[in-house]
């Protein structure tokens, strides 16, 4: 039976590395504190790592949009905003038994022999790892409206650790939970008024050149980097690490969607990745760091269910 070895939640966010890091700039705390995870992540030593994020429109679209997406053989970096671009190395094995026994738990994830995966998911294995555990990537919907309920997200989380406790061979695994925290962004529904022209038709049908949709849309998200005042709940923010850090994702859960889009913005979403990974290793944080970081558009936050060094204040 494999064990699960310890969680990582960690914040996403383009401009952590299309930025130039200055120490004591922007980020600088996120970034070192980052690098400390990474060094805990490696005395762990897990044999695989299951990396729970979202997509933005690179390779799911509203012609089909899936709630859960399950990569199990190929995964295949799509390389926006300067992330990795190219094939990752997947445990497959730890993949087709987490499919089995989300299965027996009724939960009918939708299946990819060659996943492709944005920064959402990248981004946060290669700080976590360098990319040098294999991968089962977790694909959740947290962009594109009507997303699974938060109450759904924690069902599944406790159905995939249990499904990886129970699987057959003896890996050590780590979750890592990609997304959040507070951030505003566009609406991406086609049912608002807002939403009209070609935005709409590549939201829809823009897996017909994923590429070209990137190109187009990359130019407007660079242009919201480096502002000091961009929205960021900060408050917010630190009250979601303290609820991980007492264990209980129940106040999270009672939200609902609308509290939590009022609270944390449209990106504020992506915090169901980390109630999935919570749900999953079912322990409270006992280590979390947080920034906030406009100039990123986003609160930018971290929490493990292990310790990490502190070297020095920052």
């Amino acid at each position: 039976m494999s064990e699960i070895v310890g969680f990582v939640g960690m914040s996403h966010s383009p401009f952590a590395t299309l930025l130039p890091s200055i120490p004591g700039g922007p980020g600088s705390k996120f970034l070192a504190d980052a690098a400390r995870v990474a060094a805990a992540v490696s005395e762990k030593k897990p044999d695989a790592v299951v990396v729970i994020g979202p997509d933005h429109f690179h390779a799911n679209f509203y012609d089909q949009m899936p709630p859960f997406v399950l990569g199990v053989e190929k995964a295949i970096g799509f390389g926006d905003f300067g992330s990795f671009e190219g094939e990752l190395p997947v445990a497959s094995g730890l993949a087709w038994a987490i499919r089995d026994g989300l299965d027996d738990a009724g939960f009918d994830v939708s299946l990819s022999y060659a996943l492709t995966v944005d920064h959402g998911v990248v981004q946060s294995y290669e700080m976590t790892t360098g990319f040098s555990v294999p991968v089962v990537p977790l694909v959740l919907n947290t962009a594109a409206p009507p997303l699974p309920t938060l109450a759904r997200c924690v069902a599944l989380g406790t159905a995939l650790g249990k499904a990886i406790r129970q699987s057959s061979s003896d890996d050590r695994v780590l979750i890592v939970a990609s997304g959040g925290l507070s951030h505003w962004l566009p609406s991406n529904d086609p049912r608002d008024p807002s939403v009209v022209g070609d935005k709409r038709e590549s939201l829809i049908h823009g897996r017909k050149d994923a590429r070209a949709f990137a190109a187009v849309r990359e130019p407007r998200v660079r242009a919201m980097a480096g502002n000091p005042e961009a929205p960021v709940n900060a408050e917010w923010d630190r009250w979601f690490l303290r609820q991980l850090t007492d264990g209980d994702l129940a106040p999270i859960v009672a939200l609902g969607h609308d509290k939590l889009e009022h609270e944390a913005g449209s990106g504020g979403h992506e915090i169901r990745t980390w109630l999935v990974g919570a749900a999953a290793v079912g322990l409270p944080l006992v280590w979390d760091s947080y920034e906030p970081v406009p100039e990123w558009i986003t609160g930018m936050g971290i929490g493990t269910t292990f310790q990490v060094e502190v070297i020095n204040d920052h």
